[in-house]
């Protein structure tokens, strides 16, 4: 699912379709890095992986752009916490 997470630049979120829903992670850019302020997963959708994808998806993103990432919301502070394989990216 990770590899239909786009970068809306225009509205500076992070987007992954599931269905008609839309779950996003909102950011905001520095010159080097990438912070992710507030992720959002429609209602009906929680509780399935929805988010972890959505956050895989945009790191992977943001690893290809070269840049760091800083959490600034929980869930991608916990995110981080249990994926190791992306401590490289945290600034």
């Amino acid at each position: 699912m990770s590899a239909s997470v786009r970068d809306n630049k225009d509205e500076s979120r992070f987007e992954l379709d599931v269905g008609r829903e839309l779950a996003f992670a909102n950011y905001r850019l520095t010159p080097s890095a990438v912070i992710i302020t507030h992720t959002e997963t429609p209602r009906a959708l929680r509780g399935r992986g929805i988010a972890s994808e959505l956050v895989k998806g945009a790191l992977e993103l943001i690893r290809r752009d070269g840049r760091k990432v800083v959490a600034g919301c929980g869930f991608v502070v916990d995110y981080l916490d249990k994926h190791p394989e992306y401590a490289d990216l945290v600034a």
